[in-house]
């Protein structure tokens, strides 16, 4: 057993050890690939647009958003309501897979056609719509995270949907019927800030057709191709409004710029016949890297190359001493390799502390000034991806010495350790491999640290490509840890364990 003070004593020495100038210079060396190709990424990127671009919007929380579509509107007191009976959806696909050469009749699945209550008709203000869509049936969703969902399938002449949105206040309550006497709650809404007058109507969206393209050895790239839905209303009933208030058709966002809409089906609304038809295109949701925006953590490209200069360090630290050993100098002691895990942990988290805490502010500050539109993220992630990430690094490294000490050469060790963290890491970041592996491999190797640097969010109501390659891991942050923080504790005992029998023996020997 070791006392405070032997521990103490070890750990002082062990630092004293660590400053040879080989080993800082390498530590800086991976600070400075995080810092260094992380700001050259962040200067290489550059908006496309000609001239100033226009700003995407933002919703409530100040969050990026999806805010297009056809709006037929009428002005709404603070207490009244909408009620109206969807009777069909018609949609069109553009040239999707597996020739790319026709355009065809067809709802995506996130197609949306009903009705909205609106604080104006700015992209990105506040909003609760209740809708029927192309194949997630009745859902109720406000201010564009969230997402309620009611009855299942869809709707024809035969089987029509009533919906009704009220207001009281700055609550909003959405309703749907099937016969429109016997009514069903699908939920409630409140929208804090909602204007004394503001816009209600009905509306009509359709998302871009996502289908994935083989590349590599099984992985895919997205594909994503405009569409465009078109609902049917009639018996539209609005109670709270002034009598005297005409109607108006607005696009939210833009509308009519592609051939489709100038030359086939325009968006908007078309009233004949006692029926109201909506077409349009576009979403209103949550936004995310697929629509071109860069998450906070797209500046980590360097911290492929530090990790792998960690992780050299880490097992040459731990086979030095055992070459130490072989040539007849002291045995490497419990202690010893414990004061070493300590401080190799220590140095590679303050290491990645301050790179991480450079790059990732610099960096989008950087990209905003360059056009870039980026995805923004609370102060608590953001120290959450910059200490998690330091973190998953010293873990890693730690886990890097135990095999050094369990494997004792490093010509062995090294590669073992760049196939069990570094390998899974960098192939799953790129789409080489198919997404079920890169997940797979993401969950039950070490790799699964590095879920700490995701800040991007996996919505259910919108249609992306969730694989590891577009940024988004299996785990949650704190599951991959704990999946790295096992590795590392596992394998490190074991090394100490080896230790203490090999000390044990040694003193055997020697009495």
């Amino acid at each position: 057993m070791h006392s405070t003070n032997d521990i103490l004593h070890a750990v002082h020495r062990e630092w004293t050890a660590f400053r040879r100038p080989g080993r800082l210079i390498a530590m800086a060396t991976a600070a400075l690939a995080v810092v260094v190709l992380g700001l050259l990424y962040a200067f290489g990127n550059h908006a496309s647009c000609d001239g100033l671009c226009d700003a995407p919007p933002t919703g409530p929380d100040g969050a990026l958003v999806h805010d297009q579509f056809s709006f037929l509107h009428r002005d709404l007191g603070e207490n009244g309501g909408i009620t109206v009976r969807l009777t069909s959806m018609r949609g069109t696909i553009t040239y999707p897979p597996p020739h790319h050469d026709q355009i065809v009749p067809g709802l995506v699945p996130w197609a949306k056609a009903g009705i909205i209550v609106k604080d104006g008709v700015r992209p990105g203000s506040s909003y609760a719509a209740l809708m029927v869509t192309g194949s997630h049936g009745v859902r109720m969703q406000y201010d564009y995270r969230h997402d309620v969902a009611g009855s299942g399938g869809g709707v024809s002449a035969r089987a029509p949907r009533w919906l009704r949105l009220t207001r009281s206040g700055d609550t909003v309550t959405g309703h749907e019927s099937a016969d429109g006497e016997h009514w069903t709650k699908v939920g409630t809404a409140r929208l804090p800030g909602l204007s004394g007058t503001a816009q209600v109507g009905l509306f009509a969206t359709s998302p871009g057709d996502l289908t994935l393209r083989p590349v590599g050895i099984g992985g895919t790239t997205e594909q994503v191709r405009w569409t465009q839905t078109g609902g049917v209303f009639d018996h539209v009933g609005v109670e709270g409004a002034d009598p005297a208030a005409r109607w108006r058709s607005d696009t939210v966002g833009e509308a009519n710029r592609t051939d489709w809409e100038k030359y086939y089906t325009p968006a908007g609304a078309v009233v004949k016949n006692g029926t109201i038809t909506v077409t349009g295109s576009g979403d209103i949701g949550p936004a995310g890297a697929e629509d071109g925006a860069r998450p906070a953590e797209s500046t980590l490209g360097g911290l492929a190359l530090a990790l792998l200069v960690v992780l050299v360090v880490a097992v040459r630290l731990a086979t030095s001493a055992h070459r130490r050993e072989a040539t007849g100098g002291a045995p490497v002691t419990r202690a010893e390799l414990a004061a070493k895990a300590i401080v190799l942990a220590a140095v590679t988290f303050v290491t990645g502390l301050l790179a991480l805490g450079v790059v990732m502010p610099v960096g989008r500050g950087i990209l905003k000034g360059n056009g870039i539109p980026v995805i923004e993220v609370s102060a608590l992630t953001g120290a959450r991806v910059v200490a998690g990430t330091a973190a998953a690094l010293a873990l890693a490294a730690v886990l890097a010495l135990a095999l050094g000490a369990l494997l004792r050469r490093a010509r062995t060790a090294t590669p073992v350790a760049v196939l069990t963290i570094l390998l899974p890491y960098v192939a799953t970041s790129f789409p080489l491999l198919p997404d079920g592996l890169s997940q797979w491999l993401l969950r039950v190797t070490p790799a699964a640290g590095f879920a700490t640097r995701q800040t991007l969010v996996a919505y259910p109501q919108v249609t992306a490509h969730y694989a590891p390659s577009a940024g988004y891991y299996p785990l949650p942050w704190w599951a991959g840890v704990a999946v790295l923080g096992a590795y590392a504790a596992l394998l490190l005992g074991l090394a100490l364990r080896r230790r203490q029998a090999g000390g044990t023996r040694q003193a055997k020997a020697w009495r």
